[in-house]
């Protein structure tokens, strides 16, 4: 037994971390493709969803290839009576010397748009989720090389595929890691190639964005410390973006006591990230905050141990905003931006803040810290504050905050607090396009009561009660902005999948990664109009 404890250690000592977070094998998680190996090329066709059993509902690419075939496609698929559903399928062999495999896959029914009641862009949806699983299923055949129908979206198609492909196995042994793909769009039959293939790198790099995102919040907390996060997307960013990596000393010059407060209890040195993106030159930024606790304990306020693995992922708003950051810089879109991430870990111990301390923000307002657990908060104010001197045109924050958030809304859309009724109807527009649906939630004043109301400070980092808690919360960071444009999205609901996008795998989800994405993209065409 011992023996083996000590192999078991010597193995974790030996990994290479600047290995894991090689810039390919890092962002999409692929694996090194062998110029030597035998590689199987299989197409996937979109038709669209048909109650008759005595014609096929093709789309444009996959009525071109089955005229090439000689109607082959067509004439199998009708031997079944049985006409497919959306999200169904079928796999065909031998019927182009060109495709180890031809897989159909129903997309829905066709000209479906925005539905009301979903507050999503179905169509572009059932494209994104039909071919997630139609490469998914060719992967489980053997196929590592796989032409993609644009299914008339080409940029969905492509966000559906690089997204269900996305594993996080890098520490496993190399026969249990999922297969290498390649996945390109079959355009042989397009009009327009160029545009084509210019909106499939578009959905390949919103994906890769998300991806990111996924990855980082995937990776333990051994590993990814703030120090090791603040590597990384150095790494990532550094030819596209300036990324300033603050250290403690800085901190406690600028007097973010919130910030440090929660800190104090870990071996691990806080960072503070300060990345700026310039499109364009503009002296109001658009301002992006991504709550960065690398590990959540809960502090002295423990957490209970069932389930805590997985606070890992605590850092999923700063996962999000260098994501998004990743897919604008790469897709060059014409926007200033500045992002700010505080990174800590939240741990028990000798030196730890207490239930009842009071520590204060760089805005000199005192906070009764009476649950150290109500951390995301604490970092997120300082982090706020900061922003305010940069006189951002918009700030956008994001943080896994709260339990209740994810009581109220559960993973069906991240929770959107908003003092601008404009700034909302542009996110709400952007989550359509996307598919990751946001809801607003209240800023009442009726909240902000149960934070100012303290016995020892100005606020408290708990609303007294359990109840309204994401709501609190929100009111509790509003304290820390003056900026008319402010949204914060609590994504502590959407922050894993376990099947509730049909495009994601298990596990981290790097929500909302893309809808900010395309916000952003909606800004930067209002500003240049």
């Amino acid at each position: 037994m011992a023996a083996s404890i000590v192999k078991r250690v010597n193995r974790v000592k030996k990994l290479n971390v600047s290995h894991i977070s090689a810039r390919y094998k890092f962002l999409t998680g692929s694996r090194h493709f062998s110029t030597s190996k035998q590689w199987n090329k299989a197409l996937v066709l979109g038709v669209y969803e048909n109650e008759s059993t005595d014609s096929i509902d093709f789309t444009g690419t996959a009525r071109k290839f089955d005229e090439k075939a000689d109607g082959q496609i067509s004439q199998l698929l009708l031997t079944v009576k049985k006409p497919l559903k959306c999200g169904k399928t079928r796999t065909l062999h031998a019927v182009d010397p060109e495709f180890s495999s031809v897989l159909v896959t129903c997309i829905g029914k066709r000209g479906e748009g925005y539905d009301e009641l979903e507050t999503v862009d179905k169509g572009r949806e059932s494209i994104r989720a039909a071919v997630a699983k139609a490469v998914l299923q060719l992967r489980e055949l053997g196929e590592n090389e796989i032409e993609v129908d644009s299914c008339g979206d080409t940029e969905a198609s492509a966000e559906g595929c690089h997204l269900a492909l996305f594993s996080y196995d890098d520490l496993k042994a190399e026969k249990s890691r999922k297969p290498a793909v390649r996945i390109s769009c079959a355009t042989r039959y397009s009009q327009d190639k160029n545009s084509m293939e210019k909106e499939w790198r578009k959905g390949a790099i919103l994906a890769e964005g998300q991806n990111l995102s996924r990855r980082l919040m995937e990776m333990p907390a051994n590993l990814l410390t703030p120090t090791k996060f603040a590597e990384i997307v150095k790494e990532q960013l550094a030819d596209k973006c300036e990324v300033l990596v603050r250290d403690k000393d800085w901190a406690e010059s600028m007097k973010m006591g919130s910030f440090l407060s929660v800190a104090r209890g870990s071996v691990e040195p806080p960072v503070f990230l300060e990345i700026e993106y310039k499109g364009r030159q503009s002296d109001s930024p658009l301002a992006l905050v991504g709550k960065g606790v690398t590990f959540d304990t809960g502090g002295i306020s423990i957490k209970p141990s069932q389930g805590m693995d997985a606070m890992r992922g605590d850092m999923g708003g700063a996962a999000c905003v260098a994501g998004s950051l990743l897919s604008v810089s790469k897709l060059q879109l014409p926007v200033h931006v500045k992002a700010f991430i505080p990174l800590c870990e939240n741990m028990p111990s000798g030196s730890a803040t207490k239930p009842g301390d009071v520590v204060t923000a760089m805005n000199g307002k005192t906070i009764q810290v009476d649950n150290t657990d109500a951390e995301g908060r604490l970092i997120l104010a300082d982090a706020l504050c900061y922003s305010e001197q940069f006189n951002p045109s918009l700030i956008l924050d994001m943080a896994t905050l709260t339990g209740a958030i994810d009581v109220a809304l559960g993973a069906g859309a991240a929770g959107v607090f908003t003092n601008s009724e404009d700034m909302w109807n542009k996110l709400q527009k952007a989550s359509v396009r996307s598919g990751d649906r946001v809801w607003r939630m209240p800023l009442f004043n009726h909240y902000t009561k149960k934070i100012t109301e303290c016995q020892l400070a100005d606020l408290n980092n708990i609303g007294g009660s359990r109840s309204g808690g994401a709501c609190t919360a929100a009111a509790f960071l509003k304290e820390f902005v003056n900026n008319k444009n402010w949204l914060h999205l609590d994504i502590a609901g959407v922050m894993s999948n376990s099947g509730d996008v049909a495009y994601l795998g298990k596990g981290m989800s790097g929500r909302p990664t893309r809808t900010v994405i395309e916000f952003i993209n909606l800004m930067s065409k209002e500003t240049n109009n």
